[in-house]
């Protein structure tokens, strides 16, 4: 008979697991339980499919991924034959032919019990219906003499599951996440969270991950509201963390003790140290030893330069300059004194050579015909080629450089600077590129490994951008000026409206059906474009899933 406690001391593990990586998820578990013990905890609370890594996507479907996934359970399970503490923790269970979401409580040496998700997300960058069946009603888990709901992640973003947990007498929550980071999603975790602990006067423990996952990245900020829906803790956004919230019984049902409650960065400040965060975690998890970069002279290389260097240091970040006739000589002095800023290895190797090269060869069959945009592609899929052989020889990851609002118009180079493994700034507008640029000026994320103070030369910020493919060249010379620019994008992008509606907003008719037409004509190189760090609602790739052969054409009246 489990005898009934009057406390309940919960460990809450924002860890960053490494998807597929049962062995190492396993080992991090332990350690975070070894913690745990000697906080006294009772109980400690894993992230989302903790033990396979979130998101795991078709990897589940193996079923020596899933075998995998149940013998690093079944090992720490036997651990907690020691006494120590109860664990609730996330995988991947294979049940004949169906396959779950699902939470183990483990305890006295054993599987002691186990919830599955009941509501699976189909939309935006979750497709676990894809891969996962939907859990029976949810039912508590007796962990030490307390009933405990576990809704998983989307199970407390409906009414549903914690309703049918409170009727069956539940009287805490738990509820493990896998959710990435988005700007603003902070105050709606909150808000739902809030909404299902006001219809069920439960008390809710919030536990997310941390660390990035190919596009992805998860910022903790777990978090526990008492039962009257205050906030009792919060733990810290993009650091590992593992705390303790105690939880009491009392005449009028369970609460919580207030703990730490950590601040929540401001959204320019978490959007960079979302990027920073991606990208070392790509670096790391994939295993490269350093990154590689074109340094043009250009606000959007030198703040992919910033990110790199607070993210992997210096000596890990080799920066190049690929001077062609069109280089001006503001530019060459703009990225030797940003490389200097930084402290990063910086080589300038011109390309004039390649270029003419490449123009002599294809000379015979263009003979007679003016010089177009062709030529001036020449240069940039030349720097690429010089990049990749780079990265080549001494296996650094080149790096891409290009921001939203370029990929979104096309104005990118296939196989030329689109050239690249992994892109920190692909969800950044320019408008928020040149943001973020002042901000890094004044301000960098803790535990950024780059230097403190400004290290965008300002010059770099407020010149006219340019591509610098052809004499006085600037962006505006073939697009609208960039706040024009990224409010009509914004509009087809992220918020799905027509174009008459973005002209409703203000905008010139003939300037919105461009930027549309732009838009839809880019598909093709978009999908061909290297990952990069979501920050936005709808980022390209793991949200925006347009046909590239697409007959559709909105029209103005």
């Amino acid at each position: 008979m489990t005898v009934a406690h009057d406390n309940l001391r919960i460990a809450v593990a924002q860890l960053n697991p490494v998807v597929g990586d049962t062995g190492g998820n396993l080992s991090r578990a332990r350690e975070a339980r070894r913690e745990a013990a000697l906080l006294q905890a009772d109980v400690i609370l894993f992230p989302e499919l903790f033990l396979a890594g979130y998101s795991p996507e078709d990897l589940v479907l193996r079923p020596s991924f899933t075998d995998a996934v149940a013998k690093a359970r079944d090992e720490l399970a036997r651990d907690t034959a020691d006494g120590g503490p109860a664990v609730l923790i996330g995988l991947p269970v294979r049940e004949g032919d169906r396959l779950y979401n699902a939470v183990a409580l483990l305890d006295g040496g054993q599987v002691a019990g186990q919830t599955r998700k009941v509501d699976l997300p189909n939309y935006g960058v979750f497709d676990e219906k894809r891969v996962f069946d939907s859990g029976p009603v949810p039912q508590p888990l007796d962990v030490r003499g307390v009933r405990v709901g576990v809704p998983v992640c989307e199970d407390i973003w409906k009414p549903g599951p914690v309703a049918e947990l409170k009727a069956a007498g539940a009287e805490l929550l738990l509820v493990p996440n896998g959710s990435p980071y988005r700007r603003g999603v902070d105050d709606e975790r909150t808000a739902v969270a809030g909404a299902r602990v006001a219809e069920s006067a439960l008390p809710l423990v919030y536990v997310n991950q941390i660390g990035g996952q190919d596009e992805l990245v998860f910022d903790g900020a777990s978090f526990a509201l008492d039962a009257d829906g205050s906030l009792a803790a919060r733990l810290p956004a993009f650091k590992e963390a593992i705390a303790v919230i105690e939880a009491r019984r009392t005449d009028a049902g369970w609460r919580l003790e207030t703990g730490t409650v950590a601040a929540l960065l401001p959204a320019d400040e978490a959007d960079y140290t979302a990027c920073v965060l991606g990208l070392r975690d790509y670096v790391e998890k994939n295993r490269f030893p350093s990154v590689v970069l074109g340094l043009s002279g250009g606000i959007d290389s030198a703040l992919a330069a910033a990110v790199a260097v607070d993210a992997l240091g210096a000596e890990r970040v080799h920066c190049v300059m690929l001077p062609y006739r069109f280089t001006a000589g503001e530019s060459l002095e703009d990225a030797a004194a940003c490389a200097q800023k930084l402290g990063v290895r910086y080589d300038v190797l011109p390309i004039a050579q390649a270029v003419e090269g490449l123009e002599a060869t294809l000379a015979p069959v263009f003979a007679g015909l003016y010089r177009d945009v062709t030529e001036e592609n020449l240069q940039s899929r030349a720097r690429g080629t010089i990049l990749m052989a780079l990265s080549n020889k001494f296996g650094g990851m080149v790096l891409t450089t290009g921001n939203k609002s370029e990929v979104s118009v096309g104005y990118a180079t296939l196989y030329g600077d689109m050239n690249g493994g992994f892109n920190p700034l692909k969800d950044l507008y320019k408008t928020e590129v040149f943001r973020l640029s002042w901000l890094r000026n004044r301000w960098k994320p803790d535990g950024a490994h780059g230097p403190d103070g400004a290290v965008i030369p300002e010059r770099i910020i407020t010149k006219p951008p340019t591509a610098e493919l052809r004499e006085n060249q600037t962006d505006q010379d073939s697009l609208p000026p960039y706040e024009v620019l990224d409010d009509i994008l914004h509009g087809l992008v992220e918020l799905e409206l027509s174009l008459s509606d973005i002209v409703a907003r203000g905008h010139d008719a003939e300037t919105v059906a461009k930027v549309e037409r732009l838009l839809r004509i880019a598909e093709y190189k978009r999908r061909q474009a290297a990952p990069g760090v979501k920050v936005s609602s709808r980022n390209f790739g793991r949200d925006r899933r347009y046909p590239i052969t697409n007959g559709f054409r909105d029209t103005l009246p």
